[in-house]
């Protein structure tokens, strides 16, 4: 940020900042909210657009080389009139960055004036043409498609620090993406009775990035084609990371992997509570199995506040509803041998204490058991249940790309087309988590990989700036103050000098 620049945020923050300022205010005659004299004008010469962020993120793609890569790898196009595939994939992905929800929102951007001008570019695609071009995609290119943008996510990683490679922690999990449309090619009816795609999602849990995305119909189950992503997941991260940890839900204990997957990675996933295992659990000595005690969800920072009442419960008991009630868990483990497997693997076990109740009557009690095999042999027993559980946050990251990136709304007409489309829309959220590693200020660096996209794009994207062409310069001025800006700034003149190969 030059001095110009950094005297003017000073400023604009020093009048928020007064404005905001905590104050006893006297009794008011009248409301904040006043009617003014309101009047539009259309302007001359001035022109701006709201999504000024969006400067930034096509200057780390230039950066990247992203463009010229995608390009150079993806052949959809027999001959480029006007568009070539960059300019389509691109396309699609800046309309999601925008705050875009369908491809029918790249109209709106189609004809914003500004907006195409901000990217150097005479038009782009419209929302007929982006469809076309999705539905040109199959299996090979959508594959070519996702390695072209892991070539672009390994320059990230090689920008990081040695902390940053110490260890990479890679989830996967399967959902169903549902649809309403009768005529797609593909969809399936899931075990739920939910028509639509079930989607296999690969992710690197240390930044929230979707490292690959596959399409299949509603009727697969989560596992179906696991193996084979998780291992592209690994030889993608096996260069850069000292250590890799995969893990999974009871879905994906897939044993005939797992000596396989022993030579290369850690492995923690959740395993079936089949009968002869609860017998080996049944089996177990009282002295082997110790108390499970889970850490607070948060810590309390200011002084401790009165719990609410719980309202839940008390309807519950009012109507005299079948409740389940945990009342301890303690952890133990044994050594155990899957059929498929040559190896011996360590078999962590919880067993939960629960106290079944209708109403204000305690009917029984209940001991269920809840297993994790893993080869990790270091880790103590409860952290191996808290490795396990922490996948959840996985969830967390299937929400935003089903609300916030809307990559999973199926909206062209077979599978293979929506499937490139998620992987494109995906895009915008790996683009996110780009940004942040290369954010320089730790707690801001923390902030963004953790913050939902929807607040992302208004803290980010979402600023409105003038587009002024000068010279040689494209500038984007600002038009409002923003806490973030700081932030901004510095990341973009960062992505500025950055000289990737």
């Amino acid at each position: 940020m030059n001095k110009r620049n950094h005297n003017s945020y000073c400023r604009d923050k020093q009048n928020l900042e007064k404005r905001l300022v905590r104050k006893q205010y006297e009794a008011q005659p009248n409301p904040m909210f006043k009617d003014s004299n309101i009047v539009y004008e259309i302007a001359e010469r001035t022109r701006a657009i709201v999504c000024g962020g969006i400067g930034v993120f096509h200057k780390l793609v230039c950066r990247l080389k992203l463009d010229r890569a995608l390009n150079d790898n993806i052949e959809l196009l027999k001959i480029h009139v006007p568009y070539h595939e960059s300019d389509h994939v691109l396309n699609i992905a800046y309309n999601v960055l925008s705050g875009g929800t369908c491809l029918e929102d790249i109209e709106r951007l189609r004809n914003d004036e500004t907006y195409m001008n901000c990217l150097g570019a005479e038009r782009i695609p419209d929302p007929t043409t982006a469809g076309d071009f999705l539905r040109r995609f199959n299996n090979a290119s959508i594959l070519e498609l996702q390695e072209t943008f892991n070539m672009a996510r390994r320059k990230i990683w090689a920008l990081q620090d040695s902390r940053f490679r110490k260890e990479a922690i890679i989830d996967v999990d399967g959902t169903i993406a549902e649809t309403t449309g009768q005529c797609k090619g593909g969809m399936d009816i899931s075990y739920d009775g939910i028509w639509g795609y079930a989607p296999l999602i690969v992710t690197l849990a240390n930044t929230k990035e979707v490292l690959y995305l596959v399409n299949r119909p509603g009727n697969r189950p989560s596992c179906d084609g696991a193996a084979e992503w998780m291992d592209r997941a690994i030889d993608l991260a096996e260069p850069v990371f000292k250590k890799i940890r995969v893990r999974g839900d009871t879905d994906f204990s897939l044993t005939s992997n797992f000596d396989r997957w022993d030579e290369k990675v850690h492995f923690v996933f959740g395993y079936d509570a089949k009968p002869n295992l609860v017998q080996m659990a049944d089996a177990l000595a009282e002295s082997q199995w110790k108390p499970l005690e889970r850490p607070a969800r948060y810590e309390v920072k200011t002084e401790p506040r009165r719990r609410p009442e719980n309202i839940k419960e008390q309807l519950i008991k009012e109507r005299e509803f079948k409740n389940i009630r945990l009342e301890s868990e303690q952890v133990a483990e044994f050594d155990y041998r899957p059929t498929h497997c040559r190896k011996t693997y360590r078999m962590v076990v919880v067993r939960k204490n629960l106290s079944v109740e209708q109403g204000e009557h305690r009917l029984f009690d209940e001991i269920r058991y809840f297993f994790y095999i893993t080869n990790d042999r270091e880790m103590a027993a409860h952290e191996t249940v808290f490795f396990a559980n922490d996948r959840c946050n996985q969830e967390n990251v299937i929400g935003q790309l089903k609300s916030g990136v809307n990559a999973l709304r199926m909206p062209t007409d077979d599978l293979e087309s929506n499937w490139a489309y998620m992987v494109i829309a995906a895009l915008a959220w790996n683009l996110k988590a780009w940004y942040g590693l290369v954010t320089q200020t730790p707690t801001a660096r923390r902030d963004i990989l953790r913050m939902e996209f929807k607040r992302f794009l208004v803290s980010f994207v979402q600023i409105p700036c003038q587009i002024v062409n000068t010279g040689r310069r494209l500038v984007f001025r600002i038009l409002t103050y923003s806490k973030h800006l700081e932030t901004f700034f510095a990341t973009f003149d960062y992505i500025r000098q950055l000289s990737i190969t």
